[in-house]
């Protein structure tokens, strides 16, 4: 889980997993045994913050493929919603500025992926890895 592998003690593994998963830095603390003072100072440490980002970014990345997941039936009910003869105007004029404004947003992450795209193939190759 660390930004260099074997840095971390199995402690401090510990303690990265309840940071993530307990509303505090306290109660991260208690959940491992470990003082509250020395978390934080963990915490100021390279390898442990490596470690702690590395962890999140994982975290967040299961998230957003979680969210990919829900997108059809969350369009799904947003059309149900405003073709739907009983519900309220205003609900209905809701889910369709709500498709529409998503629609748009789609478009565009696709058009600066592909301006992205085309960018790094014309960067000059020296300096990659």
């Amino acid at each position: 889980m660390a930004g260099s592998p074997g840095t971390l003690t199995h402690k401090q593994d510990q303690a990265i997993i309840a940071l993530l998963t307990h509303r505090s830095t306290e109660e991260a603390a208690r959940a491992v045994n470990v003082g509250v003072r020395t978390l934080y100072r963990w915490q100021k440490d390279p390898d442990f913050n490596a470690g702690l980002r590395a962890a999140r970014r994982t975290v967040f990345a299961q998230a957003g493929a979680r969210l990919q997941q829900m997108c059809s039936a969350a369009v799904s009910t947003l059309g149900k919603v405003m073709v739907d003869p009983g519900t309220p105007a205003a609900t209905k004029v809701r889910a369709a500025d709500s498709i529409l404004n998503h629609s748009a947003k789609a478009i565009e992450i696709e058009d600066i992926e592909a301006r992205v795209a085309a960018l790094e193939e014309a960067a000059p190759k020296t300096g990659r890895r």
